[in-house]
């Protein structure tokens, strides 16, 4: 039997075996052992095609390979060592090793390897040596040289860790003498390095310790190897008797295992090979192969269940579909034939036993019965204790108990079992309830329990017999439940009863007494073992049926030695089966499904349903039925199933017409809470953007894309391509244009499968490509498949693996401009510990109770939870019901059939049940009585639907959902046959609903859907479940996990009868039940009682049932049912005449009326409408209009008359008219097996629902015990629970995740069928608007005031672009400041005609107005700007770079400020070329200034400065696009201690530095400032240029003076409305006017809304210029801002350039924008007041007063006084334009209610004649020597006209009334004076006023 050294093994059919075998041992330190050894270092060979070669081989091996399986390390590091026992009995002494000879000419020498290199520690100890990465030095001993320790590396993996576990099986070592690399066994190995060894080499015996390097880096022993708990995995060949500590195996899901990661599948080759090592061949010899073998899972036998062990994980297993978990161990260089898939999947079977130890089988027959086997076939082996206890499982077992027993593991060693394991299950179920004492302190303390309140051993016995006890007959234990029941203990009981070890025995029997015989206690002494072998052996004794075997048998060890012990043998038949296949992951238990299909052992179940009921061969009955018919088919639409007619008559035949509407285009609408989610998702991600860690920068992005993932079927690809259709989000978003857009949508989707990293890879590279675009990644439902990338492998023909490779890929994860975004309704999987989305980047679906109150009309959605609250709602025939007749149908069934998994049951029932439906319904009435009455009537309501008055032909669509794909297939190809022979198959179609495949319907259900449509494509057929709305038709849903696919509005069964104990976590059940979630009316869910009471029924019993439960669901309609608000139509699919009053129609023969069945079925308008999730979502958007909603919208039947739809309608039956009425939308009926009723009823108080089951099979619990999840606990608050109390399992993708979650990542979490989907396309839309919002701004819309009138002169100038200077100066200038930002200034009086200012217009400013405009390529923006064009133009480079400015010091004398200024300038070294530098290159001597003879197109010739305070990042300081990309010169002038704010945000920019005395003046400083260096500039520039040859005249003496709010600019003409243009175009063309020099300002008007509607009057005109502005600073040398101004520097400005008789000229084919900038600028002033200021006069007080000063500056504390307070010092001047306040040199605003006439007092200045007016007060501000006395006494004033004098201190004012002789006319009070209301020090202003005389 043994394999030679050399031999080649070549069979893969113990592929699976080994890898489980290894794996479980590999786990088997922990909980949950783990699928991991995914080492596969070889090519897979093609796999034999022909399966008919293999079936028979499959089954000769059935009885050795099924069940073989390796554990406990005896699959160690070579296949010899399996053979080591291969001739051995389990008690004879092991044999010598025998060693192969070295081959020839090899070095043989102790301490050398073969090679004749030295490899002892003292030779080699300082020698350099070459260790890879992830290798370790460790030194092996030699028995031939004990003296030396010889030095491997070896890798790192293969060794254990600090714990002694971790340690793969298996060995990877190099050679450091030679160098040679890769030995895979440690056989080998051993051999090269001349170990020389008597018995079986093993890596634990011969590597002993780790060598380390001292302080001089020699090599030196080092710790030892902690091989100690390896024991868990390799067990030394020397003891063969050892046994078993702690005693278990445990397959992969303790609680529902990880999903695909098989522990215990394995799979066959066609061939047959003698050397397979007999260590596999468990199940005794090859004969064995009977109907009722049922091949082992071996599994580890070390089982601690605390957290799991962190285990190494490879690092990466490409792409290969070849990784599977079929073949996941690692593969033998002598073993090559590791294949890609499985032809024959053989079973997971649920028998983990502890390890085991074969001894030799003799070969036996072929096939045929088994022969009595001898007694000791295979021993089971686990760890060494103490010696002698094992247990021999009886021959044929199961045969002759017709039970497989499981054996739960309690407290306590179990024993080794020989014989027939196949028989025996061990389950770790409840282990982890007896593990308290592994809590730790943080739990201890969150359950409210301290150390001292642990319970012993007694007590959790105790506990275990008593929940046992009240247990019910078709109940399972839960892991949930108990642990539940041990806290509640915990907590009750501190101390607990002190129960003594002796009394434990009579106080379980005494338990056990109460329980009615189910739960029986067996005492033993010596160990558990001999309790199990008692209970076995009477198992298989005596005459069955006068047994009546207890449920459970508690196995009580009362030992002196070791202390109680315990274990529970389960032998309830229900109970046994459903423990053993809830140990199945669901993958395993398809296998396991396709396993018995394949190899036959379904023939005896599928033969005993060949016969009816009745006992008559049913095929046989179908065929003379069919014949006695002669192929005429029943009339499909409006007859009963006994009329029939030839089936091409039929074939033609078309639904009743659908009354003139055909369908609209679809309605896609957002409902109400949709929008909140979309709102909450994009107010997610602003604070994400401002978190401030620089993870998301909203501001940089000007587009929106995305890509969603789906899991990998084809329907819901279609589904979700439709939505996006529907939804015009790609237009909207501005990917794709109007026409490509429905074309397109499915490439916006992408499929889970094998094709996804193309897609992702062609996604990824337009995410790199346009780093300006937000791209987010939607991955919905994610929690389909979370297995992580490295342990990924195909399983039962799925990929896995994938979204983990996909979404989690470091590409996704480092891209600045990728939002992820996972989308599920069962997020469990997601929230685990090392979950990578932080709680705060959750988004919950809000539960309805958080919505309000609804209309009654409207839609609400009914979920879960509903169903399960349904159950109170008392009435006959309930929503959520278990067909009990099913269920005892089953069980009679599962007792017959022990060997087969209750999934096949159940599928070839079910089979039968509707096959016998359809025939009692037509052919053979006698049947009635053998169908469960849920088959019965839902059959019938299916065949008769569509023939009831109204329903236009349509039907109901029933949903049966079976999971294995071979029972769905045969389950389809049955029903269909079944159909067609009875005459049906043009009454319902049968579908197989797969997801790897496309929806099939036959050619005239499509024609009849198309004519439904009013669809005039010839090529469109049905791609979504949605499209098959109204068809009646049974819809088989395949597939491991329901996706997400949404069903119609016509979908009214459910039936989940398949889904039983193997779907025991809550994902797994509540995915199930999820599929009937939609949306129903609100009555239903609000009077459930009163709209739900059973009405008599007038049918025969049986069928009555459900009809009776329909009629109760779906009510009848008491008139027409009208269109219900905001699109209710579209999903009640019910227009308004759909559902006649048929109140009085006659019954059918099976039950009521049902016309009210049918509100989902009936009209045209229907569900093609469907929009949003399932768009049973919808949720009216406006009750209000509830009733006037436009049909046209809504109903298919719109005409040009709203009443068509919306109004009154004669209905079909009664033809009177009625108030139209909502039509009901009720829910769903699903139909359950028992175990998943149970769960979600928790009708039985004990048992618990759904809800605190293990949340997903992926995930472990991380304590043994852990607080209640409360049926009421939000979203929120359920993933803190989860986060807190779950853990992901090793193969799960989050298993390595980063500590720290990631940033730009989002869950949105909602219940099934809610409307998700809806929800983030909405999302993404909004989230594109707010970005747009981003890119648009508020600019400033008011008309300026126009003038009266037009003087003729101006009105014939030419319309011309360019300014002639003649014609300008003949213009008037127009003193009045019209611009709307001067609206709250005073005006200035000019001598036309006077403006009568109405009250109005006086009163409190309103807000100004403004517009929202988009930005355009020409606008100018602030700090968040970002694009490829420009950052290099504002960002910074690395950090460095910040330094590269240099700073300069520039000096100049200023003659008005009589001093010296230094100003400071901070210059970018690119910008260095625009300034002169002295010879030592530091100095800075000017500003380059080009010639006015330049006539270069592109070059702006004048600086642009940009006065700029508190706007670092909101300031539109970037011109680049405004001046499209051209070379300019742009200076920022700030305040000093702004500076460094500046520089950070603009660190490319030249800055002006303010000295600090300016950091607390107004914008009028800065204007001063830059006009002044602008002029001292211009002079030195002269200068230099002079000694060029250059004349001065010729430098150009212009400069751009443009506020920071200026953002972008616009063309008039008389053709156009305005458009965009560049500042560049704006500056070039005034730069081109013609005579330039002579002109002292140039600018532009302000741009309104009006502009676009009328040009401008005149092309020129001469008025006040400002906010932007080209000055010239040569022709205004003497005219200076005002320095010390806060406000209207430029209207003061503008009137003494005018009054000094130069010209201004405004361009009036120009406009510019200003952007409302809500921050920052020189709007204010913070007056900081020791008190707050509340009234305005307190910004002035009497001199030396005692009245509490200000914080501010005297300037901007008068201009505030005046502002608010002249109505008291002119009270003459208050709403007087005749009689103007005068004057001079300066205007100040003394509020919009007084004029102001400007005289200049500058001799030869321009003024206004002033002959005969009478001024109503003089404003003398701060005068100087121009202002005389002889000019005041040609100015004439009103009687008790007013004088206000100002000046910077009392003893220049007094000299001031004295120098002007004011006393002669004005009269004084001392009273009268008064100072601004600051301190001395920041040197108040005074003012004094006086009364004309």
């Amino acid at each position: 039997m043994g394999n030679s050294y050399a031999g080649q093994l070549k069979s893969a059919r113990f592929e699976e075996a080994l890898h489980n075998s290894i794996e479980a041992s590999l786990r088997s330190s922990s909980g949950d052992p783990q699928p991991i050894f995914t080492q596969l270092y070889l090519e897979p060979e093609p796999f034999p095609g022909n399966i008919d070669d293999i079936k028979p081989k499959g089954e000769l091996h059935g009885g050795e390979a099924h069940g073989s399986e390796i554990t406990n390390g005896h699959l160690s590091n070579d296949l010899e060592e399996l053979e080591e026992d291969d001739d051995s009995d389990g008690s004879s002494p092991p044999l010598p090793y025998l060693q192969a000879p070295p081959p020839d000419g090899c070095c043989t020498l102790d301490g050398f390897c073969q090679a004749g290199k030295d490899l002892r520690l003292v030779s080699i100890a300082t020698e350099h040596i070459e260790v890879p990465a992830g290798f370790e030095l460790v030194g092996a001993k030699s028995p031939s040289v004990p003296e030396h320790i010889l030095v491997c590396a070896v890798d790192r993996r293969f060794l254990p860790d600090e714990n002694g576990k971790n340690a793969l099986l298996g060995f990877s070592g190099n050679c450091v003498g030679c160098g040679e690399k890769g030995f895979r066994y440690f056989t080998e190995f051993s051999n090269h390095i001349n170990l020389k060894l008597s018995t079986q080499p093993k890596k634990q015996k011969h590597l002993k310790h780790y060598l380390v390097k001292n302080s001089q880096g020699a090599l030196y022993k080092g710790p030892l190897i902690c091989w100690k708990d390896c024991k868990t995995r390799q067990i030394s060949s020397s003891a063969p008797t050892s046994k078993p500590s702690s005693s278990s195996s445990v397959s992969s899901k303790e609680n529902g295992g990880a999903s695909g990661h098989s522990s215990s599948p394995f799979s066959f080759s066609g061939e047959t090979d003698d050397r397979i090592p007999t260590a596999l061949r468990v199940n005794g010899p090859p004969n064995c192969l009977s109907v009722d073998v049922r091949p082992p899972l071996l599994s580890p036998s070390q089982v601690s269940l605390g957290p799991q062990a962190h285990a190494y994980r490879t690092a990466d297993l490409g792409d290969s579909s070849a990784s599977s978990a079929m073949h996941s161990g690692p593969p033998k260089k002598r073993h090559r034939s590791w294949h890609p898939n499985s032809l024959l999947p053989v079973p997971a079977v649920p028998v983990p036993v502890p390890a085991i130890r074969p001894i030799a089988c003799s070969p036996g027959p072929v096939l045929g019965v088994s022969p009595p086997q001898p007694p000791a076939v295979g021993v089971i082996q686990p760890l060494p204790v103490t010696a002698g206890e094992t247990v021999i499982v009886p021959d044929n077992l199961l045969s002759s108990s017709g039970v497989r027993p499981v054996i739960l593991i309690g407290h306590g060693t179990l024993p080794y079992f020989y014989g027939n394991v196949g028989d025996i299950v061990v389950s770790p179920l409840l282990v982890s309830c007896y593990k308290s004492s592994q809590l730790t302190e943080k739990a201890l303390e969150t359950l409210g329990l301290n150390g001292s309140q642990l319970l012993c051993v007694e007590t959790m016995a105790l506990l275990t017999l008593q929940y046992l006890a009240r247990l019910g007959p078709m109940q399972i234990p839960l892991r949930e439940e108990l642990e539940q029941i041990v806290l509640k203990a915990m907590l009750c009981c501190p101390r607990g009863p002190a129960i003594s070890p002796s009394q434990l025995p009579w106080l379980a029997r005494l338990e056990a007494s109460v329980s009615g015989g189910s739960v029986q206690v067996v005492v033993t002494h010596n160990s558990l073992g001999e309790g199990i072998s008692e209970s076995l052996r009477s198992l298989t004794e005596g005459p069955q049926p006068q047994k009546c075997l207890p449920t459970y048998v508690v196995i009580i060890c009362a030992s002196k030695m070791s202390g109680n012990e315990f274990c529970v043998l389960v032998l309830g038949k229900y109970q046994a089966r459903a423990l053993a296949e809830g140990m199945l992951t669901t993958n395993e238990f398809l296998k396991e499904i396709s396993y018995e299909l394949i190899t036959g052992k379904v023939s005896i179940l599928a033969s005993h349903f060949k016969t009816t009921s009745l006992g008559d061969n049913l095929d046989k009955q179908l065929v003379r039925y069919q014949r006695r018919w002669k192929g005429q088919v029943v009339q499909p639409f409006q007859s009963d199933v006994t009329e029939h007619i030839h089936s091409q008559e039929a074939a033609s035949m078309s639904p009743p017409s659908d009354r003139g509407g055909t369908l609209l285009g679809k309605l896609f609408q957002i409902y109400p809470t949709q929008l909140s989610v979309a709102r909450s998702l994009l107010s997610q991600v602003c604070s994400i953007a401002d978190s401030g860690t620089q993870n998301l920068d909203l501001g940089r992005f000007c587009k929106v894309d995305f890509l969603v993932l789906v899991p990998p079927s084809h329907i819901l690809v279609h589904q979700t391509a439709q939505r996006i259709r529907q939804s015009g989000v790609l237009v909207d978003l501005g990917v794709e244009d109007v026409c490509s857009a429905h074309q397109k949508s499915d490439k916006y989707v992408v499929r889970l499968d094998g094709d996804v990293h193309a897609k992702m890879e062609a996604f990824m590279r337009k995410v790199k490509q346009n780093p300006y675009t937000l791209f987010v990644l939607i991955h919905d439902n994610s929690h389909v498949d979370l297995t992580s990338a490295l342990s990924g492998s195909v399983c039962h023909g799925e990929l896995q693996g994938l979204a983990d490779r996909v979404v989690n890929c470091q590409e996704v994860l480092d891209a600045m401009n990728l939002l992820v975004l996972q989308v599920s309704c069962f997020p469990y999987t997601l929230q685990t510990h090392q979950s990578r989305i932080s709680i705060h980047n959750e988004v919950h679906w809000p539960s309805s109770e958080s919505l309000g109150e609804q209309s009654p009309n409207e839609l609400l959605y009914f979920g879960l939870r509903d169903y399960s609250s349904s159950l109170q709602w008392g009435v006959a025939s309930p929503i959520l019901r278990c067909d009990d007749a099913f269920e005892k149908m089953v069980h009679t069934l599962l007792e017959r059939h022990p060997h087969l998994h209750s999934m096949v049951i159940r599928s070839y029932l079910l089979i039968q049940q509707y096959t016998e439906a359809m025939m009692a319904l037509t052919s053979s009435p006698s049947l009635r009585d053998h169908i469960t009455p849920e088959t019965l009537a839902m059959v019938e309501d299916l065949i008769n639907a569509p023939s009831r008055e109204g329903s236009r032909g349509r039907g109901h669509m029933l949903l049966v959902r079976v999971p294995s794909l071979q029972l769905a297939m045969l389950a389809r190809e049955r029903l269909e046959d079944v159909r067609d022979k009875l005459g049906l198959q043009l009454c319902f179609a049968v579908l197989l609903g797969s997801p790897a495949t496309e929806l099939n319907l036959q050619k005239n259900f499509t024609m009849r859907l198309k004519a439904w449509r009013g669809c005039e494509n010839e090529d469109w057929v049905p791609h979504t479940y949605e499209d098959l709305e109204g068809l009646p038709c049974i819809v088989i849903l395949t597939g491991k996990d329901p996706l997400g696919e949404t069903f119609p509005r016509s979908l009214k069964y459910s039936d989940l009868r398949l889904i039983d104990s193997s779907y025991l976590t809550r994902t797994a059940l509540e995915q199930e039940v999820g599929l009937a979630c939609t949306h129903v009316s609100m009555s239903v869910v609000q009077e459930p009682k009163r709209a739900m009471a059973p009405r008599e029924s007038d049918g025969e019993k049986a069928p009555a049932g459900l009809n009776d439960g329909d009629e109760l669901e779906r009510p009848q309609s008491n008139g027409s049912a009208a269109t219900r608000n905001s699109g209710s139509l579209a999903e009640n699919g019910v227009s308004s005449s759909d559902n006649a009053d048929s109140s009085q129609r006659p019954s059918t023969s099976t039950g009521p009326p049902d016309a009210g069945t049918s509100p989902d079925v009936g009209s045209a308008s229907q569900g093609f409408k469907q929009e949003c999730d399932s768009l049973e979502s919808q949720f009216s958007s406006n009750p209000s209009k509830a009733p006037n909603a436009p049909p046209s919208l809504y109903s298919s039947s719109s005409s040009s008359s709203p009443s068509s739809s919306s109004a009154q309608r004669p209905s079909q039956s009664t033809q009177c008219v009625r108030e139209p009425k909502p039509a009901r939308v009720s829910p769903r009926t699903v139909i359950m097996s028992r175990a998943a009723y149970s769960l979600l009823a928790g009708e039985s108080g004990s048992q618990l629902s759904s809800f605190s089951l293990l949340p997903h099979a992926d995930v472990a619990w991380s304590s043994p015990l852990r607080p209640l999840v409360t049926p009421n606990l939000q979203g929120p608050e359920q993933s803190a629970y989860y986060r807190e109390w779950t853990v992901a399992r090793q193969h799960h993708a989050d298993y390595e995740a980063p500590a720290v979650p990631h940033p730009r990542r989002l869950l949105l979490s909602g219940p099934p069928q809610v409307g998700k989907t809806g929800a983030y396309l909405q999302f993404l839309r909004i989230l594109f608007r707010m970005l747009i919002r981003l890119l648009e701004v508020d600019v400033y819309d008011e008309e300026e005031e126009e003038e009266e009138e037009e003087t003729s002169e101006v009105a014939t100038l030419v319309k011309t672009q360019l300014p002639d200077i003649e014609e300008v100066r003949k213009m008037p200038f127009d003193p009045y400041p019209r611009d709307p930002k001067f609206k709250q200034a005073s005006p200035v009086y000019t001598d036309k005609k006077p403006m009568v200012l109405t009250e109005s217009e006086s009163q409190t400013p309103a807000k100004r107005v403004t517009k929202s405009i988009r930005l355009s390529r020409f606008a100018a923006h602030n700090a968040f700007h970002h694009c490829e064009q420009c950052h290099h133009y504002c960002e910074a480079g690395p950090a460095s770079q910040l330094s590269e400015c240099t700073f300069h010091a520039f000096t100049f004398c200023s003659s008005m400020l009589g001093e010296e200024v230094q100003l400071q300038f901070v210059i970018p070294k690119a910008k260095e070329q625009h300034f002169v530098f002295g010879q030592q290159g530091s100095h800075l001597e000017s500003m380059r200034l080009p010639l006015v003879s330049n006539k270069n197109p592109d070059l702006l010739k004048s600086p642009i400065f940009t006065p700029t305070t508190g706007r670092q990042e909101h300031g539109l300081l970037n011109i680049y696009h405004a001046m499209e990309g051209a070379s300019h010169l742009h200076i920022l002038v700030v305040k000093q201690f702004e500076m460094p704010l500046y520089r950070k945000y603009w660190p490319n920019h030249i800055l002006l530095v303010l000295p600090a005395v300016f950091n607390n003046t107004g914008v009028g400083a800065a204007r001063f400032m830059i006009k002044e260096l602008s002029y001292h500039n211009l002079e030195l520039e002269r200068n230099r240029l002079e000694e060029q040859g250059v004349r001065r005249q010729d430098v150009w003496p212009f400069i751009v003076m443009m506020d920071d709010s200026c953002v972008l600019w616009n063309t008039h003409q008389p053709t156009d409305n305005g458009t965009n243009v560049s500042l560049k175009t704006v500056l070039q063309q005034m730069e081109s006017t013609p005579k330039i020099s002579l002109y002292a300002m140039c600018g532009t008007r302000r741009w309104s809304s009006g502009l676009a509607r009328r040009s401008p009057s005149a092309p020129f005109s001469r008025c006040h210029l400002h906010d932007f502005v080209l000055l010239n600073v040569d022709l205004t040398q003497n005219v200076h801002y005002d320095l010390n101004r806060y406000s209207c520097e430029e209207v003061d400005f503008n009137l003494r350039v005018n009054s000094s008789g130069l010209l201004l000229c405004r361009f009036n084919h120009f406009s510019f924008m200003k952007k409302h900038i809500p921050v920052g600028g020189n709007k204010d002033f913070l007056v900081k007041p020791k008190l707050v200021v509340r009234v305005a006069a307190s910004y002035v007080c009497a001199p030396d007063s005692e009245q509490t000063l200000l914080d501010a500056p005297a300037q901007f504390l008068l201009e505030r006084f005046l502002q608010s307070c002249s109505h008291r010092l002119f009270p003459k001047a208050v709403q007087n334009r005749s009689n103007p306040v005068l004057s001079i040199d300066s205007y100040l605003n003394i509020s919009p209610e007084i004029s102001v006439c400007y005289i200049n007092s500058r001799p030869h200045s321009t003024n206004l004649n002033h002959q005969g007016l009478l001024f109503s007060g003089l404003l003398l501000y701060l005068c100087d020597s121009f202002v005389i006395s002889g000019l005041l006494k040609k100015f004439r004033f009103l009687k008790g006209a007013t004088l206000c004098v100002i000046s910077q201190d009392r003893s220049s004012l007094r000299q001031t009334i004295v120098r002007l002789e004011l006393e002669d006319e004005w009269q004084f009070r001392l009273r009268d004076e008064f100072q601004t209301a600051n301190c001395v020090e920041d040197r108040p202003l005074y003012f004094l006023t006086g009364r004309h005389v």
